[in-house]
């Protein structure tokens, strides 16, 4: 529910008042005595998804542009007049509350009201998300998303495009560069101070850490988490309801992949850096096309009808450049895609073989105890080179001829040459 206070010019007191009556709107009317800009202000209670209606209403009935309006929160309205308008747009709108384009506007553009404190969060937080992958903490790096910035500038971004206004846009898309690229280089910064005070153990291979690996196979399903948080973060705006939790989510699709970039080049690691750059480039990409999407369908339009035509033309050719974009990058998803599934499809093969083999007469008394697989270096399209095969024997048993029986089976299951190693281990069993 909304509280709007409207503020009156001369001679257009009717006008308002005409337009309050058609809608059998309550309202109170307050004579203007401070100045002569103004003679009178009138206060009236709308349901959330009624404002843009009765402001559209009152420009076209001719309220000037010198008067201004104030759209307030309003907790609760007794009136039978306002829940007979309440249902009315509830079956209207199927239940759905949406806010008015102006309110919209306003909050896009509250979301990145302080520049500097947009920089010292972005730093602070890729800091924090940096201390948490090394760390291999995923509770550290929750904590980093919480309070990351990054939702104002892809909301308002997106706001812009669907009201057009230019500036908007403008402010959005450079917010957004100049946050990915502040917490890319705090991540970077970071990283090459924590090992030159010798804060990490020396020789450390970021690979090998949980947190970090995680972010190096960007595949589809990560497209899936960016569309859903653009989705989250423009339906929160429209709701008008709080967008605190929705932008954790935002975080979720861009701090990590951004720390995990710094930490790349820092420790001069180009596929680190190749793989994780990806992820966060595809992520900004989808949530800006998600939310332009949303706002547009959600019905959100210039009061004008020639800037309406200019904004759809504008959303139509973002929503174009965004998709191609997305397309784009989406090749080196699809390409990771089919390399995790190929793996995992020849990890089982390999595991399977091993067990054929183990399952044969000659190799009775031997006992199965870790299967490791290791994977080629490359970016993508990586191949099993290596297995190491630990099994257990009794004392004085010696499998004849078992690496070289396990290397010919998993070399003409997977058609190439993997090297295969054979570790025993001497069990005893006690009675």
């Amino acid at each position: 529910m909304r509280l709007v206070q409207v503020t009156v010019p001369p001679g257009e007191r009717d006008t308002v008042l005409r337009v309050l009556d058609d809608y059998e709107i309550d309202y109170v009317l307050t004579d203007e005595t401070g100045t002569r800009r103004y003679t009178a202000i009138v206060y009236f209670p709308l349901p959330t998804e009624a404002v843009q209606d009765v402001l559209d209403d009152l420009r076209e009935a001719g309220l000037s542009e010198d008067a201004y309006t104030v759209v307030m929160a309003a907790e609760t309205v007794v009136s039978r007049r306002f829940e007979k308008l309440r249902k009315r747009y509830e079956a209207d709108e199927n239940g759905q509350e949406q806010v008015a384009r102006v309110e919209l506007k306003t909050t896009a553009e509250d979301l990145v009201r302080s520049v500097p404190t947009y920089a010292i969060l972005t730093v602070v937080s890729a800091i924090i998300a940096t201390v948490g992958l090394l760390l291999d903490s995923p509770a550290v790096v929750v904590g980093s998303m919480v309070i990351a910035p990054l939702i104002g500038p892809a909301m308002s971004a997106s706001v812009g495009t669907v009201v057009d206004d230019g500036a908007l846009v403008n402010r959005g898309i450079k917010l957004q560069v100049f946050g990915l690229v502040l917490a890319v280089v705090a991540a970077f910064v970071f990283s090459l101070f924590v090992q030159a005070a010798s804060l990490v153990p020396p020789g450390l291979d970021p690979t090998t850490i949980g947190q970090v690996r995680a972010r190096l196979s960007p595949d589809f399903l990560s497209l899936v988490v960016a569309l859903g948080a653009g989705i989250a973060g423009a339906l929160s705006l429209t709701a008008g309801v709080s967008s605190a939790l929705v932008g954790v989510m935002i975080a979720v699709a861009l701090i990590p992949p951004a720390a995990t970039m710094g930490i790349g080049l820092a420790y001069g690691l180009p596929v680190v850096a190749l793989s994780s750059g990806v992820l966060t480039l595809v992520n900004v990409l989808s949530i800006n096309l998600a939310a332009l999407v949303v706002f547009w369908y959600a019905g959100y339009r210039p009061q004008n009808f020639l800037r309406r035509e200019e904004a759809r033309s504008q959303t139509i050719k973002r929503v174009g450049v965004l998709v191609v974009a997305i397309a784009i990058l989406s090749l080196f998803l699809g390409a990771v895609t089919y390399d995790s599934v190929s793996n995992a499809a020849a990890e089982r093969q390999i595991r399977a073989d091993i067990a054929d083999v183990l399952a044969e007469p000659a190799y009775q008394d031997v006992t199965l105890l870790d299967t490791a697989v290791q994977q080629s270096d490359q970016v993508i399209f990586h191949q099993p080179e290596h297995v190491v095969v630990t099994v257990g024997v009794p004392p004085g048993v010696d499998p004849p001829d078992l690496a070289d029986r396990l290397d010919e089976r998993i070399d003409a299951s997977l058609e190439g040459d993997v090297t295969v190693e054979v570790r025993i281990v001497r069990t005893v069993v006690a009675n």
